[in-house]
């Protein structure tokens, strides 16, 4: 828990779960939606989402988070479906989108490389930006990002296995490999105008590549502004006010909770302490935040999608910046078959998984052998 008392930082989470029936096949939410007003459809069928609000401590958010998800849950029992908390449905089923403007016109400029979207489920963690600390918060969040691997829920895509961290494989080397920096994690900056530069860019970026996919401009500002149509992992959110980490899967709420502990306990270092860009080590205290070079982030997040937490260069970084690794249990270890995996396997690691997070839920546990 936070040992920082004053100035509660207030953090939010948006949590994505696959919906499958009571044989672990894909389906949609249907009447699960209307369970809570914080649930809402995602744009492919088969998944919704979970939304708490801006909390001031751990324990409200996890209240809020449980008390969502007991909801849906119960909605989701009397209905025969289930919650699955894995970044992605793991086997080669078809996932389709709900028709839909933003979605058209990102079909047309990602063209057939936005299949690998449709099969990722995520995590969003926002925490408020701390005034006359933004630009800090913003690189502490980057050199962070390795701290994926502590949630890594998925090493498959269609069958096949890709990485121990497979979604965040899919987005940053594959979906929008046609448009780099959009996908991928930005450097650390100097000032919040250096990022305003950067979103504007890409933007200009976005919409030429929409215009040459015969889209039109107007249409294009209708549906996306600079914020919204970048995927870069960590973002300022002006509307929320936040500074927003995008990188972890899908997966059980009571880690995803510890996430957003350890990212608000680091945001009242950024700001009560001192933080600073210096070597390749880093390290976080109650007192002060070293960051590493950002190409020596980049090599730990690399191995945090290819190997998770058998790295052991991983596993030391996330230690030396204040990571408890013991207390998680990457979901990803749980469900790898080996290179493959069958269609029936799917469907029971996915009820397998659904079991756990019902679980955890009610306060109960179960293994997945």
């Amino acid at each position: 828990m936070s040992s920082h008392t004053t100035q509660p930082i207030r953090r939010s989470i948006e949590v994505e779960y696959w919906v499958v029936d009571e044989q672990g096949e894909l389906t949609e939410p249907g009447e699960l939606v209307s369970a809570s007003s914080r649930v809402e459809r995602e744009f492919v069928r088969p998944l919704l989402e979970i939304k708490t609000t801006p909390c001031e401590t751990t324990g409200q958010l996890r209240e809020e988070l449980f008390a969502q998800l007991r909801v849906v849950l119960d909605r989701a029992e009397a209905a025969g479906k289930r919650l699955v908390p894995l970044a992605t449905p793991l086997a080669g089923e078809e996932v389709t989108e709900i028709p839909s403007e933003r979605t058209r016109i990102q079909n047309a400029v990602v063209g057939g490389d936005f299949e690998y979207v449709r099969h990722c489920a995520g995590t969003h963690i926002h925490v408020e930006q701390q005034p006359g600390h933004e630009v800090d918060q913003m690189n502490a969040f980057v050199a962070l990002d390795p701290a994926l691997a502590l949630v890594n829920s998925s090493p498959y895509y269609r069958g096949e296995r890709l990485a121990t961290g497979a979604r965040s494989k899919l987005y940053r080397r594959k979906a929008y490999d046609s448009m780099p920096h959009q996908g991928l994690l930005w450097s650390y900056i100097d000032d919040k105008r250096e990022w305003t530069r950067r979103l504007e860019r890409r933007y200009e970026e976005f919409v030429a590549a929409t215009l040459d996919a015969g889209v039109d401009r107007a249409t294009v500002e209708a549906n996306f502004d600079p914020e919204s149509a970048v995927w870069t992992p960590v973002q300022f959110r002006k509307q929320f006010g936040t500074v927003e980490w995008r990188s972890p899967d899908a997966a059980l709420p009571g880690h995803v909770v510890q996430l957003a502990d350890r990212l608000a306990d680091v945001t009242a270092t950024v700001r009560d302490g001192e933080v600073r860009i210096e070597g390749e080590t880093g390290r976080w205290t109650e007192a002060e935040v070293v960051l590493p070079s950002f190409d020596t982030v980049l090599e730990y997040v690399d191995a945090a999608i290819e190997d998770g937490l058998d790295s052991e260069a991983v596993r030391g970084y996330l230690e030396r910046m204040g990571f408890d690794i013991a207390a998680y249990d990457p979901l990803t270890e749980h469900v790898d078959d080996g290179p493959t995996i069958t269609a029936e396997s799917a469907r029971n690691r996915r009820l397998e998984c659904a079991d756990l997070l019902e679980q955890e839920v009610r306060h109960q546990s179960v293994d997945i052998d």
